[in-house]
């Protein structure tokens, strides 16, 4: 026995360090979630994968003063409204907190769920987010998030490491995805039919969500304690701003009551989805979210003028 594990700790300790060196390379490269796992924050976005993409983080610290914000928005299926994302904010967020700023993308998407869905239990993202096993959002290299969620080869995390250039989805350090695709116009015109197509079907099986809209309204409450909360309801392309209308014609009038209620601001830029480019309709293209990040934190500034 004794020299089973004598041979046993032979071969073991060298790969465990070779596993510690190839995890050391983890990066913006990874994927699209790994580094919202490697750093607590104080001001952050919220959102899905338009906020994501749309609202540039290093944009507002050089508007807003004495603000560092981190964009801690996944997807639409890892961090929809829920009790799971909930959860992660406490995590993430650094427990001294206060006097922060957060700004809680929306859209008809992230405050719905599937129309069989009556229970918290049964939100999909609870089987499928990373946000439902990770308990550590602080570590750089986050060996928790790669062991537990990272479902590809570790020699993968060398290969593809930013130092051999950015990928063409790019996760910054501080959150921003920042997505370089083909703008050409008839690949867009393609992306974009393929995104229309995909929200209709979604909205088929879909309805806003009581059980989103009130833990929306908990994560704004816990987030008050902190700082100050704004809303912002993102624009898209006019194909699936017409889409999301249909879906919910009074979602504006929603956000509206909830943050008159809550005694927050709430800046709706879907009158102005003709100011922008996107990359496939839905998501915006990133030399227009820098323009549009800017709007947010002049619509913020604006704000905060007036408290005075």
């Amino acid at each position: 026995m004794k020299r089973f594990l004598i041979k046993t700790a032979f071969w073991m300790v060298p790969l465990i360090g070779l596993q510690l060196i190839l995890g050391a390379f983890a990066d913006g490269n990874t994927d699209d979630n790994y580094r919202h796992f490697t750093s607590q924050a104080t001001s952050f976005i919220m959102g899905d994968s338009r906020g994501s993409q749309a609202i540039v983080p290093s944009v507002l610290n050089e508007k807003i003063k004495h603000q560092k914000f981190d964009n801690f928005s996944l997807n639409i299926s890892h961090s929809p409204y829920g009790p799971l994302y909930l959860e992660a904010v406490k995590k993430k967020i650094k427990p001294d907190t206060k006097e922060a700023v957060f700004i809680l993308t929306v859209g008809p998407w992230n405050l719905s769920a599937p129309k069989n869905v009556s229970a918290m239990k049964d939100l999909p993202e609870n089987e499928i987010s990373p946000l439902k096993n990770m308990n550590f959002y602080n570590l750089n290299p986050n060996y928790e998030y790669l062991i537990k969620n990272f479902n590809h080869s570790w020699f993968q995390l060398f290969r593809d490491r930013e130092s051999q250039g950015k990928s063409n989805t790019y996760l910054h350090e501080d959150g921003w995805l920042e997505v370089t695709v083909d703008m050409k116009e008839s690949v867009l015109r393609k992306r974009t039919a393929e995104k229309v197509e995909f929200y209709k079907l979604f909205a088929k099986d879909q309805a806003i969500s009581p059980l989103r809209l009130q833990s929306f309204e908990k994560t704004i409450d816990f987030l008050k304690t902190k700082g100050q909360v704004y809303v912002v309801r993102i624009p898209a392309s006019k194909e699936i701003m017409k889409i999301e209308n249909q879906y919910r014609p009074n979602f504006n009038q929603v956000m509206q009551d909830i943050t008159r209620r809550k005694n927050i601001p709430y800046f709706d830029f879907t009158g102005k989805f003709n100011a922008y480019q996107y990359t496939d309709g839905n998501h915006m293209y990133k030399e227009s979210s820098k323009i549009f990040t800017a709007e947010i934190a002049d619509s913020i500034n604006a704000y905060k003028a007036k408290l005075k």
